[in-house]
Order: C-alpha cells, then structure tokens, then sequence
C-alpha cells in the first residue's frame, strides 16, 4: 500500500467530496496519510481529520506564509495540539522567499521556533524550502542538528538533496518529478538512495502528468512511484514498498 507522506485535505478545494474521496482510498492502494497543517485552522482542521479517519495521521505545524498569525499566545495553543496522539510531527514550517509574505527574519525566528518545539516533542520536521536553499540549509545545520524529518517538495539540486541526506533526512518526492522539464528532480530521484525517499502529494497542487494541471489527491501517487521506478530501473511494487517503509520511519507509525 501507498504511503502518502504529505496532504493538505483540509483545503476548500475537498469541500464537496471530501468523505467520499477518503473513502475510496484503500481501495485504489493508499494505505495511510499525514495531514499537514499549513496554518493555524489547517493544523486544528487536521487533527479533526486524523480523528475522524483511522488511516489518516495529522503534521501541526506553521508554514512560511503563515507566521505572521504567531506569536506568544497562539505559539502557545500550537504547542498544546500535540498532546493528541495522532499528531506525528511538527511542520509544515521553513522558509519561503518566492511568495515573501513575511519578512526573511520573521520567517527565520518562527522557523527557529518551531525547529526547537520538535527537538522539545522528540517529533520530525516537515520542510518547506522555496527559493530559499542556502538559507535553509545554514538554519538547518545550526538548530536541526540530531532532529529528523524530511525537505518536502524537494525543489533543489541533487547535491544539496545527498546534504540534507548526510544530515539524516529523507527526501520528499511528488508530482513534479514526471514533468519534462524537471530535470533537477529526476537527478535527485536517480542520486538518493531509495531509503531515503518518501512519497507526497501536496495535494490539492502538483498533480502529476497525465493529470497536471487538475486538483490532485493522493491517487495520483502511482504516477510518481511509477516514475521514480522508470528512472530507477526498478520494478513500481519496489518503490512503493520501500518509500512506505521509509514513511513508517520517519513519522515513527507501527
């Protein structure tokens, strides 16, 4: 069974067949799904999904474009969301300097933040890494040290992903990886060792060729193992197995 690593079905986009999109998942081969908080409301509206379906697990988080909502108190309410016992990791939380809704400071010191809440929780970290990377990787290397976790939508160079890899995370692969101009990705998806890659959707963005273009959701997945087989030279069941192993690793799910 497909492991999808990264979701965002609390979105508006799934207002209208939400259950009945969920529903269907273990029958088109989707064996479990994190949920990823993206915003104070997605990381409440996550918890209410992970509790409402026993397949789906919830990510709390802050994402880059969002910090602006924190501070003392609503820091404080992000904190106490963890004591629910489906909530595997901190994140989506980074660094995001193509949309610059915040300022780099402001964006770094809630990174900083939500990077020691996890060392704090012993949870792994979900990265967000957009036009970014060097920031990102010198934030990572000064207090990220020890933490697991993965760089989701991984956008960047084959050699930063064998970093981030050396530093013990996995490497975070969706959609994009079909384009035909994602020639980065495809290096990356051929360099990683297949232990360190996982699957992700980010749906609703980011669906796959023969689908770009449309609303995603995690039954697209099988394009991108697909995919990440042909440019392997591997067999799809290999690559679904082992990334699903490696999901169960990282988010720490029997």
């Amino acid at each position: 069974m497909i492991f999808e690593t990264h979701a965002h079905y609390d979105d508006e986009q799934f207002n209208e067949d939400r259950d009945e999109l969920l529903r269907s998942m273990a029958d088109n081969g989707i064996g479990t799904i994190v949920n990823v908080g993206a915003s104070l409301r997605g990381c409440r509206d996550s918890i209410v999904l992970a509790k409402r379906y026993p397949f789906v697990y919830a990510a709390v988080g802050v994402h880059p474009d969002e910090v602006g909502d924190l501070n003392e108190e609503t820091f404080a309410w992000l904190k106490d969301q963890f004591a629910y016992d489906k909530v595997v990791a901190v994140g989506e939380i980074g660094l995001d300097y193509y949309w610059d809704n915040e300022s780099h400071d402001v964006q770094k010191k809630w990174f900083i933040e939500q990077l020691n809440l996890a060392r704090e929780l012993e949870l792994p970290v979900i990265i967000h890494s957009r036009e970014a990377a060097a920031d990102t990787l010198e934030i990572m290397k000064e207090h990220a040290k020890g933490l697991r976790g993965v760089i989701h939508c991984f956008s960047y160079s084959a050699e930063l992903a064998r970093e981030y890899v050396k530093m013990g995370f996995y490497i975070g692969i969706g959609g994009v990886v079909t384009f035909k101009n994602a020639r980065k990705l495809k290096e990356t998806a051929a360099e990683v060792p297949l232990e360190q890659i996982v699957l992700e959707t980010d749906c609703p963005y980011l669906a796959p060729v023969p689908n770009r273009g449309k609303r995603n959701s995690s039954l697209n997945l099988k394009y991108v193992a697909e995919e990440i087989a042909r440019i392997r030279g591997l067999a799809t069941e290999e690559v679904i197995e082992q990334t699903a192993i490696n999901a169960k690793q990282l988010y720490n799910i029997k």
